[in-house]
């Protein structure tokens, strides 16, 4: 029994060993998960706080947690639409970044749902943080969250609300819209780029007349649709300036290639750079053809295609974009250049310029009003104003003051040749073109609108008065500066001279048809008359220093003959040289009247020379001192005789021979501005 009782002592120790044993392994193991757990449970104590922040609104009153449900459910429903659409945006980015060219309608589409989405965006965001700062203030009036936590939610809603007031479309698609609008505008110029051609230009006038039934090919109509339905997306996105100030920009340079081949530098011309309008004649000339053209061709084809590709811009969109392609292109230096004409110091000749310009513009008047007659095109208007202005006032001035200027003339000397006093050349010519079929209607209309700006009448009968008073006013300047010679015989040679002018260059003309036969008659008498004087008191009387009395039979003996025939031929070269010498100065500028002159001359002269040294000459040819009297042959007395009276070169003109001083010969100075009546 004793020994049983000791087993079963064992048998509790070896037990009690064991269970302690496992006690401490597993106080090791807890020891151990303890040590790895201390950094977990500090990591959990410091997130105590938040956590117990989190979880508090649990410990809300019920009926609080079960209202703050639905308000969670309405903000959080549009909010999440909102972000839904934010990803379908970021899904376009790709489409809108590519090339519009490649496939334009299907960017147009994308272009278009990127602009509906925007939309809502814009719409929703606003109402989105509108629930969102509602359930904020439910939390915070139930006091179902703490104070840090509705701080927080605070601050990003405010931050929200911040970002869609400043920049809302910018900042809602992350700049997408504005890379693809300015992709389109791209597009924009790419295609008006590519299909603005210049035309093929020539600067010679006879091409430019074939040039002006060329006008520029419009653009394809599919060129035109994409055009318009560009600038529709941009209109609608605030960008049509920007398509207009590119579409000015492109244009206005094609229509500048296109002028640029006809060499229009002299537009650039300053009134210093030349001394009168004889110097820019041929441009004013080339002014009116190229102005036309461009009116009438470039500009006309600049408003249609305004009016095409901007139809549904509406009319000020239309007008305002092609007044700026007009001025840009060099409508207004055109209309500078005639400024410029105007400006110039006056002569007769500027009169004619003057109309031509006039009738270069009342050509255009109605297409200058259609184009350019929209409030846009203000500028192009009032220079155009001022200039007609400009043109009618100086021509107007210019032949009312001509007759007096005239009158003027006779204070001057003669001219010490003889000839045609430039005045007299220059305004007979002046008033047959006046008269004439291109520049009387011309004149006559600038006479009736300057006389109506003084509300007064002007007749056509005034004109043709007051230009047959200026010829009449230049026979009186003749009488007068032919008696103003102390040389009689070069008097006579001047009313030769200047009667047959008149008679000649009035004879079958507009104005010499008004003042008539009878007028004409008399200075073609008149020439004869002083003709007949002239030959007479100058070469009529040479023959006489070769007279035959007391040669007929040598009674004196042959050396006695010699001395006489001797002196007499001395004395006749002596009076011929001066003669000649002196005439040889005068000029008479008909080839008509100088041939018949010369002839009379020889006719009066040579037969009797011919005959006297035929008979005479050889008295004295054998003497040692021979060429000394028989100073001339028959010969050379006749050609010398017939080469009186060339003009020379340079010295006089007609109409167009004006000399770069701006001064008329003789001493006949031009007309010079005075006053403006435009100011």
């Amino acid at each position: 029994m004793a020994a049983s009782g000791n087993d079963n002592k064992v048998d509790i120790l070896i037990s009690a060993r064991t269970s302690l044993k496992l006690s401490i392994e597993k106080s090791k193991a807890l020891g151990l998960a303890l040590q790895k757990a201390g950094p977990r449970l500090e990591e959990i104590n410091q997130r105590l706080p938040s956590l117990g922040a989190a979880v508090r609104p649990i410990r809300a009153e019920k009926d609080a947690l079960a209202a703050v449900g639905g308000h969670i459910n309405r903000a959080v429903s549009p909010a999440a639409a909102v972000l839904k659409v934010f990803e379908a945006v970021h899904g376009l980015e790709k489409s809108l970044l590519s090339d519009p060219g490649n496939d334009l309608p299907g960017y147009l589409s994308v272009l278009k749902r990127l602009e509906e989405a925007l939309k809502f965006l814009g719409d929703n965001c606003g109402l989105a943080i509108q629930w969102l700062e509602d359930i904020v203030e439910y939390l915070e009036d139930n006091t179902v969250a703490d104070d840090r936590y509705l701080s927080n939610l605070k601050n990003s809603l405010k931050n929200l609300r911040e970002l869609q007031n400043v920049g809302e479309r910018g900042r809602l698609d992350g700049g997408l819209l504005d890379a693809a609008l300015d992709k389109l505008e791209n597009e924009f110029r790419r295609l008006l780029t590519e299909h603005s051609v210049p035309l093929p230009m020539s600067s010679s006038s006879s091409s430019l007349a074939e040039q002006a039934c060329i006008a520029p090919s419009p653009l394809p109509v599919t060129v035109m649709q994409k055009l318009q339905v560009i600038l529709g997306r941009l209109r609608a996105n605030n960008r049509l300036d920007k398509c207009i100030l590119i579409y000015v920009e492109v244009r206005s340079s094609n229509v500048r290639a296109s002028l640029q081949a006809l060499d229009l530098d002299y537009l650039e011309i300053s009134v210093t750079e030349f001394n009168d309008v004889q110097s820019i004649e041929g441009y004013i000339l080339k002014w009116g053809k190229h102005l036309e053209f461009a009116v009438k061709h470039l500009f006309e084809a600049e408003y249609k295609l305004c009016i095409d590709v901007f139809e549904r811009m509406g009319l000020d969109v239309r007008m305002g974009c092609f007044a700026k392609i007009a001025a840009q292109a060099g409508i207004v230096a055109f209309l500078q250049f005639g400024m410029t004409v105007t400006e110039s110091r006056k002569d007769p000749n500027k009169l004619l310029k003057l109309l031509d310009i006039f009738a270069s513009l009342n050509k255009l008047r109605l297409d200058f009003n259609r184009l350019f007659g929209g409030a846009a095109c203000v500028e192009i208007q009032n220079l155009t104003r001022d200039l007609i202005r400009k043109v009618i006032d100086g021509a107007a001035e210019i032949f009312w003051e001509l007759r007096g200027q005239v009158e003027l003339q006779r204070q001057m000397p003669p001219p010490p040749d003889g000839g045609v006093p430039r005045l007299v050349s220059i305004i007979i010519e002046y008033c047959n073109k006046l008269l004439g079929d291109d520049y009387k209607p011309i004149l006559t209309q600038v006479l009736v609108i300057h006389r109506s700006w003084k509300h007064e009448k002007f007749r056509e009968k005034l004109l043709i008065t007051e230009v047959i008073n200026i010829i009449k006013a230049i026979a009186v300047n003749l009488e007068t500066l032919m008696k103003a010679y102390d040389d009689t015989i070069l008097s006579n040679f001047f009313a030769m001279n200047n009667h047959w002018h008149l008679y000649k260059h009035l004879k079958g003309t507009k104005v010499g048809d008004l003042l008539g036969d009878i007028w004409l008659k008399e200075h073609e008498q008149c020439k004869d008359y002083y003709a007949t004087v002239f030959l007479k008191d100058s070469w009529g009387k040479l023959p006489g220093h070769l007279s035959r009395e007391g040669l007929l039979f040598f009674s004196g003996g042959r050396a006695t003959a010699r001395d006489l025939v001797k002196k007499r031929l001395k004395a006749f070269n002596e009076v011929f040289d001066d003669m000649y010498k002196k005439q040889s100065n005068w000029v008479l500028w008909d080839k008509d009247l100088r041939e018949r002159t010369c002839q009379f001359i020889v006719q009066a002269v040579v037969p009797v020379y011919r005959s006297y040294m035929q008979n005479y000459g050889p008295l004295v040819e054998q003497d040692a001192s021979s060429s000394k009297y028989a100073k001339y042959t028959v010969q050379a007395l006749e050609q010398m005789l017939m080469s009186l009276f060339q003009p020379k070169p340079g010295r006089y003109g007609s109409f167009k021979g004006r000399q770069p001083s701006g001064k008329f010969n003789n001493g006949v100075t031009d007309l010079r501005r005075t006053a403006s009546a435009v100011g």
